[in-house]
């Protein structure tokens, strides 16, 4: 293991230049945030079994549709306060610790969805499951980026690779389905207690940023009574009130307007997709178990698209800019999922085709959460700042799949109608980047 500090290869340029813990520290980062993707990825694929059982056994469409929306708006609401409450909780105790305690809690709340006997204890396991998966990745994000910000100029790529967990984790979702989907919905769940293996390696091995031992000893330092600087009072406010200071209030409302339209153009898709191939593949005779190869294989489609996509943002980002390129992957998003969800008939040939295209897209914009949001705030609100945008966006959003599941009565039993209207709300990120800055080419702020 190297103890050294995070810093201590900056000397070395390019790729060289990254440490071994640093190197750790993107595993555990992404590795967190694959298993948690693929969580989620599980659960959409199964929410139609899970409920045909716990609804009686003959549910209607409509019935699936709105009892399902209200268990994945519970689950997205555990998903924004565990990021609003543990990105407080890091900004004081430490990202690594605090990352420790949210795998464990997404870990085993995932897998006691398997032995739910109703849909209100279902509720209540997918909820605390989600203060768990929405804590990782909003704790994971300001710890990758302090653990990388100086000393190199690969922060953007490293986060965008770190950032393919999100795709990563959906289409090995789709992967385990396909290989345990037969054996029922319950067993698919049990297998969400893989994540709490990480625990083993973080527990010894893993350091805090060197910017956030600074941040603790100066608010140790103004404790005793020492003067630090001018603004010392300030600093030591009550991190959430910080982000409506004059100073960073613009940068909190473009990060949450960005975090609003990304948000609400994926999770319809990501809750009703499996739903709506499953459909389309009914519609060539091709039901039942008969129909998990098609769905699983869509969906492993449409998250490798977002695999690329990931990638390609850190990139985009280093070369165009931020502000650009979240502006690009928005457009595209809008784009290639109006294309998915109206203009397609037939499965075949074209949602082979499309579904890549829409996830490279949909999916990478999400890159931007782990580049642009820490490069808004300084360390000693960070985590907080980062998870209160996203967590804040995703307390509004996540009544998105409950309305989607509501309207599709209104809008005659069609899935494609109402996912295709919510994708259209990607304008929002494209609004938040024309009054947003451009942090390209700047450090982490201190």
């Amino acid at each position: 293991m190297d103890n050294a500090p995070y810093g201590a290869a900056a000397s070395v340029g390019g790729w060289r230049a990254v440490s071994r813990q640093q190197w750790l520290v993107f595993l555990v980062v992404w590795l967190g945030w694959t298993l948690d993707a693929a969580d989620f990825g599980l659960y959409s694929l199964v929410l139609r079994p899970a409920l045909t059982e716990l609804l009686g056994g003959h549910p209607t469409m409509a019935q699936i549709g709105s009892v399902g929306g209200i268990l994945s708006m519970t689950g997205l609401l555990g998903w924004a306060l565990g990021g609003f409450l543990f990105g407080i909780l890091a900004d004081y105790i430490g990202r690594v610790r605090t990352l420790a305690f949210s795998i464990l809690i997404y870990s085993v709340f995932t897998a006691l969805q398997g032995i739910s006997q109703g849909v209100w204890d279902f509720a209540v396991y997918r909820f605390i499951a989600g203060l768990g998966t929405g804590a990782e990745l909003m704790v994971g994000i300001p710890l990758l980026a302090e653990a990388t910000g100086d000393g190199h100029g690969q922060r953007a790529k490293i986060a965008g690779f770190m950032m393919t967990g999100g795709a990563l984790g959906t289409f090995l979702g789709a992967w385990t389905y396909g290989l345990v989907g037969g054996y029922g919905w319950r067993v698919v769940f049990f297998v969400g207690v893989v994540p709490a293996i990480l625990l083993t390696v973080m527990r010894r091995r893993m350091m805090e940023p060197e910017k956030f031992h600074a941040v603790r000893e100066r608010r140790r330092a103004i404790a005793t009574g020492r003067k630090i600087a001018d603004n010392d009072h300030e600093f030591m406010r009550f991190v959430p009130l910080q982000l409506f200071s004059r100073e960073h209030r613009h940068s909190t409302m473009v990060g949450l307007l960005f975090g609003l339209g990304a948000l609400l153009a994926i999770w319809t898709s990501n809750i009703w997709l499996p739903t709506i191939l499953s459909l389309m593949i009914q519609k060539s005779g091709v039901a039942g178990a008969a129909a998990v190869p098609f769905v699983s294989h869509g969906m492993m489609a449409w998250s490798s698209g977002g695999i690329l996509g990931y990638v390609c943002f850190g990139f985009a980002a280093d070369a165009i800019g931020r502000r650009g390129t979240i502006t690009l992957y928005s457009v595209g998003t809008i784009a290639a999922g109006l294309t998915l969800y109206l203009g397609l008939e037939e499965y075949y040939p074209w949602y082979p085709v499309v579904l890549p295209i829409f996830g490279f897209f949909v999916f990478g914009v999400f890159s931007g959460f782990a580049i642009y949001l820490p490069e808004l705030f300084p360390t000693q609100i960070r985590s907080t700042g980062v998870g209160f945008t996203t967590g804040t966006a995703r307390v509004i959003t996540s009544f998105g799949p409950l309305v989607a599941g509501i309207m599709v009565g209104a809008f005659g039993g069609s899935f494609n109608k109402v996912t295709a209207l919510m994708t259209c709300f990607a304008m929002l990120s494209i609004i938040a980047m024309v009054l947003g800055r451009e942090t390209k080419g700047t450090e982490l702020p201190r």
